[in-house]
């Protein structure tokens, strides 16, 4: 679902090298904020484990502005991984478009829940998470009974990514 007119959302590769520079440059902001590289529960997204995974890119120049993907946790649930907008483009609703762009592909792939996490570190994700129609959920998976982490959720259905869209 392409939500932003100055955007083009591409569904690529994990291993393509864009998306590795965005997810790379987002774990150093991470490793900073958090002050430890060893922040995530559980093990880290993989190709394998990955549904889909996009980059935005803007339309004028060219340039990468951010990424997300979609970790499958069960025949019915994907959750957000490695959504990251850089510095400089933060506020200009790509992260939205992103999300967007996510709910769409989870949702014409048959998922119904899609839901995500953030840790103490970062305010400005739980802030768009609750934005962006998410309920938050106690914690599940590798997130059980870590005080730090916040975890969400939100139903899909044909109307859920408009809506994020319009947001």
């Amino acid at each position: 679902m392409q939500t932003n007119p100055r955007l083009n959302i591409r569904q690529v590769s994990w291993t393509n090298p864009v998306g590795a520079d965005l997810r790379a440059a987002q774990q150093s902001e991470l490793d900073s904020r958090f002050g430890t590289s060893d922040h995530e529960p559980g093990p880290a997204p993989s190709e394998a484990d990955t549904a889909v995974f996009v980059v935005a890119y803007e339309k004028c120049s060219g340039q990468p502005l951010g990424c997300g993907g979609l970790r499958i946790v069960d025949d019915h649930t994907v959750e957000i991984k490695r959504l990251y907008v850089v510095p400089y483009a933060r506020g200009s609703r790509v992260a939205s478009s992103i999300l967007a762009s996510l709910e769409g592909l989870a949702h014409s792939r048959g998922f119904q829940v899609i839901t995500a996490e953030a840790g103490s570190a970062q305010t400005d994700g739980r802030s768009f998470y609750e934005n962006s129609g998410f309920e938050p959920v106690p914690n599940f998976g590798p997130y059980i009974g870590v005080s730090e982490s916040q975890c969400y959720s939100k139903a899909l259905d044909s109307h859920s990514a408009a809506h994020t869209a319009m947001a």
